[in-house]
């Protein structure tokens, strides 16, 4: 692990696996809820999952992604869910062609009537200008509401420590992070004794490339968010439950004044 050797700050956080907590909808904010469709942002490791989870449980409002609408289209055997299983088994991507309208039909689904979280949707410029087009010819809770968009940032190196710190108990799946959160004797589960071991995904030289392939592919994102006025940035850094109050504000705020 050589995190302390570079920095690289403003990283957009992303999708973590932290346990959402019973209370996770009484944090104290204003009530004066609304129509509200989100868009998280953020690189691998940042608790974009948490935080995500929170919004729903907090809004009611449905956590959509893309890859759960395409297994969603495979599974229904739909038209354009048969078109992408072809293509996936292929080993291609999904183009828009295809994922767009499944996107389209998502979001028209009654549980959505009220708003909804987009993960990892849209990733670029194109599919952002898209989904703009979309929120303005469809109404949400009767009116028309742009999205809020909150981008959860993490340092570089503390991206790294959440990411190639992780160990994992191969008998009972216990998880530890040896810089965040260590077992009590070096390497070896708290609880059967057995030597932890850590997935090939989260060695460095590949959380490295996933996150700069993250920043590489999300900075035009950010820019077009920001230029619209509609960026919120979040520290990410911060506890898990103060990242949680200060993403529920800036979605009341966003909402509630339309900007």
């Amino acid at each position: 692990m050589k995190a302390s050797r570079r920095e690289v700050d403003g990283f957009a956080g992303g999708g973590g696996s932290t346990t959402v907590p019973a209370n996770a909808v009484s944090y104290r904010i204003p009530r004066n809820d609304v129509a509200v469709p989100v868009i998280l942002l953020g690189a691998p490791g940042a608790g974009k999952g948490t935080q995500a989870k929170r919004i729903a449980a907090r809004y009611a409002i449905p956590q959509i992604s893309t890859g759960d609408i395409l297994r969603e289209n495979v599974v229904r055997n739909t038209e354009l869910g048969q078109k992408a299983k072809a293509v996936m088994e292929r080993g291609e991507l999904v183009s828009d062609d295809l994922v767009l309208p499944m996107v389209a039909d998502r979001l028209c689904q009654p549980d959505c009537a009220q708003g909804f979280i987009l993960d990892g949707f849209p990733r670029t410029v194109r599919q952002a200008e898209w989904l703009d087009e979309f929120l303005r010819s469809h109404d949400f809770g009767g009116q028309k509401v742009p999205p809020v968009v909150v981008s959860i940032n993490v340092g570089y190196n503390q991206l790294l420590q959440r990411l190639t710190g992780r160990r994992s108990c191969p008998i009972d799946q216990k998880i530890y992070n040896i810089y965040l959160q260590p077992p009590k004797s070096d390497c070896v589960c708290d609880l059967c004794g057995t030597q932890l071991v850590q997935r090939k995904d989260d060695r460095e030289e590949v959380i490295s490339e996933r996150l700069q392939s993250y920043q590489r592919q999300t900075l035009p994102l950010v820019d077009y968010y920001r230029r619209q006025g509609r960026l919120r940035e979040i520290n990410g850094e911060f506890p898990a439950d103060q990242v949680t109050a200060e993403t529920f504000a800036a979605i009341q705020e966003s909402a509630a004044g339309g900007a």
